[in-house]
């Protein structure tokens, strides 16, 4: 079973957290339909384990703290409208560096991937995020490019994808990766969603 950490912090966005989180619920119930183990554990983390308020209001409780976490497969940085405020929290820094360094993979959705470019898990790295940002993150002192116009970018260790409903995309991307592409298309079938392996638009 692949463990799954998801870091939540104020204000990020629902659905770059909530749609990964879907996906690889998902695909584990569709192995356990087919009388398999589940494939996939999925950790909520806060960087200090209080309940944390996303952009909107909807309060998320029982949230794992980075240094309870443990091992992972792969640790996913959701984005935010108010990225400025992300980047300013040393309490958000500090957990995506904690859990970074004992994570398989890390991904990011939106501009959760600036949050990994100022940690250096960016450094040398083609990385992308929402189409409105790109450019920015192209320009940041340790990204080797930003890349428009896909929905992710898989440079092994590291997976950053495109905005927001992107995410869905790219979890499945990482199923595919781990079980293979059929499972993946099931997966996304099941969620009723149009998806395809490669990462163009």
């Amino acid at each position: 079973m692949r463990r799954i950490g998801i870091l939540l912090y104020p204000d990020f966005d629902l659905i770059d957290a909530g749609g990964p989180y879907e996906v690889f619920l998902t695909a584990s119930r569709l192995a356990v339909r087919d009388g398999e183990p589940p494939l996939y554990e999925v950790l909520l983390i806060a960087p200090d384990g209080a309940d944390v308020v996303a952009f909107g209001g909807m309060t998320l409780t029982g949230l794992t703290r980075p240094e309870d976490a443990g091992p992972l497969d792969v640790l996913l940085v959701p984005g935010l409208v108010d990225l400025a405020a992300a980047r300013a929290d040393a309490r958000i820094a500090d957990a995506v560096a904690t859990l970074a360094a004992d994570s398989r993979t890390v991904t990011s959705v939106c501009t959760g991937a600036f949050l990994l470019a100022d940690a250096g898990l960016l450094e040398g790295r083609p990385a992308t995020t929402h189409w409105e940002d790109v450019a920015e993150l192209g320009a940041h002192a340790s990204v080797a490019s930003g890349i428009a116009g896909v929905r992710w970018v898989d440079d092994g260790d590291v997976v950053t994808s495109g905005g927001l409903t992107s995410g869905i995309h790219m979890a499945l991307h990482l199923v595919a990766r781990h079980h293979g592409t059929p499972l993946a298309l099931r997966t996304a079938r099941q969620l009723d969603l149009d998806w395809s392996p490669e990462p163009a638009r």
